[in-house]
């Protein structure tokens, strides 16, 4: 697993049959202090994340392992949503109850 902040949304009107229903979100790689790291990923999202969330991305086989992603041509998943991360005993990240 990987983690990634939500930067936004991917909308296709034309796809391939077995995706539909997907909602694809656009997330942006994070080092374990909160640094962006590499190229944006387009990950189908299979727990309601929302755009400026702190997300668990899966990549690979693994991510087609889900409940709705199972069987589907994806090569990235939103499997769970951050409450609170934290490294070396220093909070990076908090959801807010907003």
């Amino acid at each position: 697993m990987l983690i990634a902040r939500v930067i936004g949304t991917l909308v296709s009107t034309q796809k391939e049959p077995t995706i539909e229903g997907l909602r694809l979100l656009v997330c942006q790689p994070l080092n374990a202090e909160g640094e962006k790291v590499g190229a944006a990923v387009i990950a189908a999202d299979a727990v309601g994340a929302g755009v400026g969330e702190v997300i668990l991305f899966a990549t690979g086989s693994s991510a087609r392992q889900t409940v709705a992603t199972q069987n589907r041509p994806v090569d990235a998943v939103v499997m769970a949503i951050v409450d609170h991360w934290e490294v070396a005993g220093k909070t990076k990240y908090r959801k807010s109850d907003d």
